[in-house]
């Protein structure tokens, strides 16, 4: 109940630094006392819920991360989506009001960042480990802090525009972002 009053809160328009323990317990019908039960404030509370939501992400992207090149290759030559990329959009999606709300403009910022951290860590870890271990090093760096980034983007976006499209095409799309160089795409379909 807590934590859908608080998705409800940010995407009326409340700024997260502004929500009360006072204004989150009335719109989740709960006493402060309930709420002082098992969190100290506020920050505690987006902390925890925080924590709880990039497990689950962490997770899932662990299942992306653990593709082998050449299966993704393949996937991309099929314009398929990336092994496990539709279970994550799907859990996002599920879980839309709050995981939006939080990376949204009223939200904190630093989920966001958290969330671009570990999709950089696990995918940094797998490349030294099995997908391509001779490709670490500088330009590696910065080529997947432009991908997560970009990748982050688009999922921002999507939830900035309703979540209108389906995970399965999400998945597609940010699949061929990531690994299609923009004029692989000339003379192709892109629908």
């Amino acid at each position: 109940m807590l934590r859908d009053a608080l998705s409800e809160l940010i995407n009326e328009g409340e700024d997260l630094s502004r929500i009360t323990v006072a204004s989150l317990t009335e719109r989740a019908g709960l006493t402060r006392r309930t709420f002082y039960t098992h969190y100290k404030d506020i920050p505690s509370f987006v902390g925890h819920t925080e924590e709880l939501i990039l497990a689950e992400i962490r997770a899932r992207i662990a299942r992306i991360a653990a593709t082998d090149l050449a299966g993704l290759y393949h996937n991309i030559d099929d314009l398929a989506p990336a092994p496990g990329a539709v279970e994550l959009l799907g859990y996002l999606k599920r879980n839309g009001a709050l995981i939006g709300a939080l990376i949204g403009p009223g939200g904190d910022p630093a989920f966001a960042q958290r969330i671009q951290a570990i999709a950089r860590d696990t995918v940094a870890s797998r490349m030294k480990t099995g997908i391509f271990p001779g490709v670490v090093g500088t330009f590696f760096e910065y080529y997947l802090a432009y991908v997560v980034a970009a990748e982050m983007g688009i999922v921002q976006r999507w939830f900035a525009t309703g979540l209108v499209e389906s995970p399965e095409t999400m998945a597609r799309i940010m699949t061929v972002v990531a690994f299609v160089r923009p004029g692989d795409l000339y003379g192709k379909p892109i629908d």
